[in-house]
């Protein structure tokens, strides 16, 4: 039986951009959410507001902080499964507050599993990143690659990822972290180097801002991301529990090549520049990123359905027609560096 039938799956992050995503997929495959969002005094759900009220209403929302054990307590009792993806996730920004990074991401990760103990769940799903990699040493990435953080937010998530895995091995803890590489599509934060090309050049900019670009990266569809980290509640446990996975489309390509093949996809010329302010510190810089996918196809039965250039172009394609509706694009700032 599948653990999406047994009871409420608690996501965390659920007001984020794959966490939305996430419980739209398991809504419609009829499963009970319970969405676990950070508390704001504006009673604001994040992207789970801009769902339709029909989704919303299937949707049990518990506001509340990682960071405070007895609230994520209340949020976990009488859930059966765990998606956890609540993070701070912005690179920039971890260098100007790594406590910040420390406290979320590693300490709430180990609150949620000292919950997640004590409760007895069934299965507990640890988002991960591909940063945790740094720069490639050898191509494509598998789950044997060394670990390699090259900034604070690298750093912390591989400490959650150690104590999620370590939980596993001294608790019994049902873990399974998986690693999805760069997440992209609608509703991405505009701290994110597509977001970022999108809004300018639908704002009619023509020379576009950007940080370094020559990078390589392995950017996954949205919708593949959420079916993957699903796909690790569904896995045999004896597949998956206490394994490493990575989620990515097996396709890498260079930021300032995305650039361009954003620009013919909205149909408008483009002038790049670089801004100094968008640079990472030199050594911290992950020049490239690039998947091996093949353990998730084997443990979860998962291929990415947005592959290659043309998946990437799809993607892109459907990226840009959201970015389009003025009252998606009416969020974001883009003449400013959402760092």
């Amino acid at each position: 039986m599948s653990l999406l039938s047994e009871g409420p799956v608690l996501v965390t992050g659920a007001d984020g951009f794959i966490g939305s995503h996430v419980v739209e997929e398991l809504l419609a495959r009829g499963a009970a959410v319970r969405a676990f969002v950070m508390y704001n005094s504006f009673n604001s759900w994040g992207w789970l507001d801009r769902l339709p009220e029909s989704a919303r209403d299937g949707i049990e929302v518990i506001a509340g902080d990682i960071r405070d054990g007895d609230c994520v307590r209340r949020a976990m009792s009488g859930c059966c499964s765990v998606l956890h993806l609540a993070a701070l996730i912005a690179i920039p920004f971890s260098y100007d507050a790594p406590q910040a990074y420390v406290d979320t991401n590693v300490n709430g990760t180990l609150n949620l599993l000292l919950a997640a103990r004590d409760a007895g769940v069934g299965r507990f799903v640890h988002t991960s990143t591909s940063e945790v990699y740094g720069t490639a040493q050898t191509v494509p990435i598998s789950e044997s690659h060394p670990l390699h953080a090259q900034s604070p937010y690298a750093a912390s998530k591989i400490g959650a990822d150690q104590m999620a895995l370590a939980f596993h091995g001294s608790f019994a803890v049902p873990v399974t972290v998986i690693r999805p590489f760069n997440t992209y599509g609608p509703r991405q934060s505009a701290r994110a180097v597509i977001p970022t090309i999108v809004t300018q050049l639908l704002a009619g900019t023509r020379r576009v801002r950007l940080g370094a670009l020559h990078p390589t990266r392995d950017l996954s569809f949205v919708r593949d991301t959420a079916q993957g980290l699903i796909a690790g509640l569904d896995a045999p446990a004896e597949s998956v529990l206490g394994e490493v996975v990575n989620l990515g489309s097996g396709f890498e390509v260079a930021i300032g090549d995305l650039a361009h093949e954003i620009a013919a996809l909205i149909g408008t010329p483009l002038v790049l520049e670089q801004d100094r302010e968008r640079l990472r510190p030199e050594k911290s810089e992950v020049e490239r990123l690039w998947s091996d996918n093949r353990k998730a196809a084997r443990l979860l039965g998962w291929q990415p359905r947005y592959a290659g250039i043309e998946g990437l172009r799809r993607g892109l394609s459907e990226t840009i027609d959201w970015f389009r509706d003025p009252a998606n694009l009416g969020v974001y700032k883009p003449t400013a560096y959402n760092r």
